[in-house]
C-alpha cells in the first residue's frame, strides 16, 4: 500500500497535482484530519487491494498545528506504511497571479493579511512541513503539461507510463459528427460492403465485413498513413498533457466501413502501449 501526502502552499499547484494523480489510478482525499489519517491507513490496508494508492491533499485550512501532520508522517512510516509526502509551492509573485486569474481568496486573507503577507506567513508556517518533505517541486515556470509530466516520472508505474486513454469510435454522418471527437477521419471513400449480396446485413465486427474492407489495397495504404500520423501525435498528446484522446472513425452509416477500420485502429492504438476503448455509436441503428 502506498499513501503519497500532498501539500504545500495555496496556490502551488496541489489541485491539479492531485486531479493528474486520480487519473493514473490514485484515490484521492481531501484535507482529511490528521488524528484520522492513521486509521484511515489501516483501513486502507484492510481493504484487500482497493485503495492501494492514496493521495492526502493537507494544507493550511486545515488549520491545526502542522507538528501534527509531521507526527502522523513518521507513525505510518514507523508502521511500515509506504508513506512519502510531496510539497508544491511557486514563487510570490506567481501565486498572486493566479489567485488574480481564479479570483479565489488565499485561506490567510480572513486575518486581514494583504494577499503578500498571507503568503509569507504561509511560508513560514509551512517550512517544517517543507523540510520533511521527500519531494519538493516548485511549479513556478510549470505549464499544466510539465506539472503533470513531473509528476508521472515521479509517481507513474508501468500501467501509467503513456499517462493517456485513447477512446476509438466508429458512427455515422448521416447521424451526425460526434461532437466530442478530438480527430475525426472519413473512410466514405473506401469501398462499401453495403451493397455487396450478404454483407448488408452484418456489421464490420463480423469476419466477412472486415475481409471486404481491407482486402482493397486503398484500405491498407490509408492505415499505414493513420498509423503513421498517429505514431507522431499521440506522444505529443501525452506530453501536453491530454488524458484523453478520442479519435472517431466515420462512414455513411456507421455499420461496416468505420467499425471495421475503428476496430483494426483500436488494436493498433493498443500495441502502441496506450489505454484503449473501442466503441461503435451507430452500429445498432
Amino acid at each position: 500500500m502506498e499513501i503519497l501526502i500532498i501539500s504545500g502552499l495555496s496556490g502551488g499547484g496541489k489541485s491539479k497535482a492531485a486531479s493528474f494523480l486520480e487519473d493514473i489510478g490514485y484515490y484521492i482525499v481531501d484535507n482529511l484530519p490528521t488524528e484520522m489519517m492513521i486509521k484511515f491507513a489501516d483501513f486502507c490496508a484492510a481493504s484487500r487491494g482497493r485503495y492501494d494508492r492514496v493521495v492526502l491533499v493537507y494544507d493550511v485550512r486545515a488549520g491545526e498545528p502542522f507538528e501534527k501532520l509531521i507526527h502522523a508522517l513518521e507513525r505510518m512510516k514507523a508502521s511500515g506504511v509506504n508513506c512519502r509526502m510531496l510539497f508544491l509551492e511557486a514563487d510570490t509573485q506567481t501565486i498572486i497571479n493566479r489567485y488574480k486569474e481564479t479570483r479565489r481568496v488565499h485561506p490567510l486573507s480572513s486575518e486581514g493579511l494583504s494577499i503578500e503577507q498571507a503568503i509569507r506567513k504561509e511560508r513560514e508556517l509551512l517550512q517544517p512541513v517543507r523540510d520533511h518533505a521527500d519531494f519538493v517541486i516548485n511549479s513556478s515556470s510549470f505549464s499544466t503539461a510539465k506539472l503533470r509530466s513531473e509528476l508521472l516520472d515521479l509517481f507513474g508505474d508501468e500501467t501509467s507510463v503513456q499517462g493517456m486513454h485513447v477512446n476509438v469510435f466508429s458512427f455515422g454522418f448521416k447521424h451526425g459528427i460526434p461532437m466530442e471527437a478530438d480527430l475525426v477521419f472519413d473512410v466514405r471513400f473506401l469501398p462499401n460492403p453495403y451493397y455487396v449480396e450478404g454483407l448488408k446485413e452484418k456489421t464490420g465486427l463480423d469476419k466477412e465485413v472486415q475481409d471486404f474492407v481491407f482486402g482493397f489495397q486503398q484500405t491498407h495504404d490509408f492505415m499505414a498513413h493513420l498509423e503513421k500520423l498517429l505514431e507522431f501525435l499521440l506522444p505529443l498528446y501525452a506530453e501536453e498533457g491530454k488524458t484523453m484522446l478520442v479519435i472517431a472513425i466515420g462512414c455513411t452509416g456507421g455499420h461496416h466501413r468505420s467499425v471495421s477500420v475503428a476496430r483494426r485502429l483500436a488494436e493498433f492504438v493498443t500495441r502502441a502501449g496506450y489505454s484503449v476503448t473501442e466503441n461503435h455509436r451507430d452500429i445498432s441503428r
